[in-house]
């Protein structure tokens, strides 16, 4: 006598959005796997496992619908989510971070791929709970999609901007373990290297040679913005806002005068929490000066440029020194002063958000909590003193113009080199066509700068 067929349980919108989130949740960790393995084999080999057995069961259950299926399927977006679990809730995996090449380019993509699990294990115990069930009515079957319709979107787009940002880290594969030398670094082109690697996490920088260079060159140091939540040291980068920045034309600029341009990127909040990005950004400089020779650039002669939160962070690259004790890592035979700064837009007064909008506000919680040292800490205006070198900060009308006149008076008043620019027409970015200055003068203008500052 052969034993009956399991009971098939219906597709309706609660299985099909619970297999939804249980293949978002698994994509996310799958596209880290090749830069994963080239950093951490173990954890690699671990999240591929296990992305295999949740893409393959949620094949299965969507094919044959049975309650086992079901369940299991459950189980295994419930191990993932455990495994989520014990590292970002209660920090027991041994460093390296497995889950920081989900967060290259947002913070939180690990905790997209964290909450979407959660979503499957809820919608396909109660689909499983259910179990075999008699054809919906037209009636009910239209009811049951317009309650679960706004989870799935949120599945959809959670999945989608998950996988987006978190393959992106695909571009930092590789990256070598030393310093290129000279040779490889042709005039005019832009190489690779990694730069620091707090915690086993190794963070990328792009360097921009001129194509021609009689001396060491200077160096102008861009630090992207993006809340310090999302964002990535590229050209293109429209998370940070890179064009508002006005990295393409400074590139291009600073280079035909003799300058090597560096990009960095830094661990983002809040997968990383402060003062992380600080962390990484003086260990940036510390290494360009380590390597000043190889690199043929003049370790006296390091600038430093960002916008909005990379305009919070270079000025803390001129105002923290090291009492601060924000340099930590490696290179420390070396110091993360650098010689001019351009501050684009950069709240520097974290401890009073109030007049921003709801997304700096939340950055600022997402990355310091709800610690007001934390924030004193990340505050550029807290470290003003005498002896900081240059700066030129350019503010748009948004609401960092309250707080970017305050910090340059501070400035002058230690005896600061500063000049302040208020660029009518625009907001949060600085490339408005119809802004006064246009955008290419305040190119020329901070190309300028650079120039005088660190002659």
């Amino acid at each position: 006598m052969t034993a009956p067929e399991p009971a098939p349980i219906r597709r309706g919108p609660l299985l099909i959005t619970g297999a939804l989130a249980a293949f978002g949740g698994a994509a996310i960790a799958a596209v880290t796997l090749p830069l994963l393995w080239r950093t951490w084999q173990l954890y690699a080999l671990l999240f591929g496992l296990l992305a295999v057995v949740q893409l393959a069961t949620v094949i299965i259950l969507l094919r044959w619908p049975t309650r086992r299926t079901v369940l299991s399927g459950t189980a295994a977006a419930g191990v993932t989510l455990l495994v989520w679990l014990v590292d970002r809730v209660f920090d027991v995996l041994p460093a390296p971070d497995p889950w920081q090449p989900a967060d290259t380019v947002l913070g939180i993509a690990d905790y997209l791929a964290g909450g979407l699990q959660i979503v499957a294990v809820l919608a396909l115990l109660v689909a499983a709970s259910r179990g075999p069930r008699p054809q919906s009515s037209p009636i009910r079957w239209v009811v049951a999609w317009t309650v679960l319709l706004p989870v799935t979107v949120l599945v959809l787009v959670a999945t989608g901007v998950g996988v987006t940002t978190a393959s992106d880290g695909f571009t930092a594969t590789g990256l070598p373990t030393s310093v290129v030398a000279p040779a490889d670094l042709p005039g005019g082109t832009k190489s690779t290297v990694e730069y620091c690697r707090p915690a086993g996490i190794r963070l990328a920088m792009d360097i921009y040679t001129p194509a021609e260079s009689a001396r060491p060159a200077p160096v102008a140091l861009y630090v992207h913005g993006g809340g310090m939540v999302l964002g990535n040291r590229k050209p293109d980068s429209s998370f940070a806002n890179s064009a508002g920045a006005l990295f393409p034309q400074l590139q291009r600029e600073l280079n035909a005068r003799g300058f090597v341009v560096a990009s960095i990127d830094y661990r983002l909040g809040p997968a990383a929490q402060w003062p992380a990005q600080i962390n990484d950004a003086k260990c940036a400089v510390r290494f360009l000066k380590a390597h000043a020779s190889a690199l043929h650039i003049d370790p006296n002669r390091i600038g430093v440029w960002g916008s909005s939160a990379g305009g919070t962070l270079a000025s803390l690259l001129g105002t923290a020194g090291p009492a601060a004790g924000f340099d930590t890592g490696e290179y420390l035979g070396q110091n993360s002063s650098v010689r001019a700064v351009v501050d684009m837009f950069g709240p520097p007064d974290l401890t009073h958000v109030e007049g921003g909008d709801a997304i700096m506000r939340a950055c600022v919680q997402l990355v310091f909590g709800s610690s007001a040292d934390a924030r004193r800490s990340g505050s550029p205006i807290v470290y003003v003193a005498p002896g900081a070198p240059p700066f030129l900060i350019l503010q748009g009308e948004d609401y960092v113009q309250t707080q970017s006149p305050v910090f340059a008076d501070r400035l002058r008043a230690a005896g600061v080199d500063v000049t302040y620019v208020q660029v009518r027409g625009t907001g949060h970015t600085l490339d408005t066509p119809t802004e006064q200055p246009s955008p290419a003068q305040l190119t020329a203008r901070v190309v300028d700068f650079f120039s005088r500052k660190l002659a």
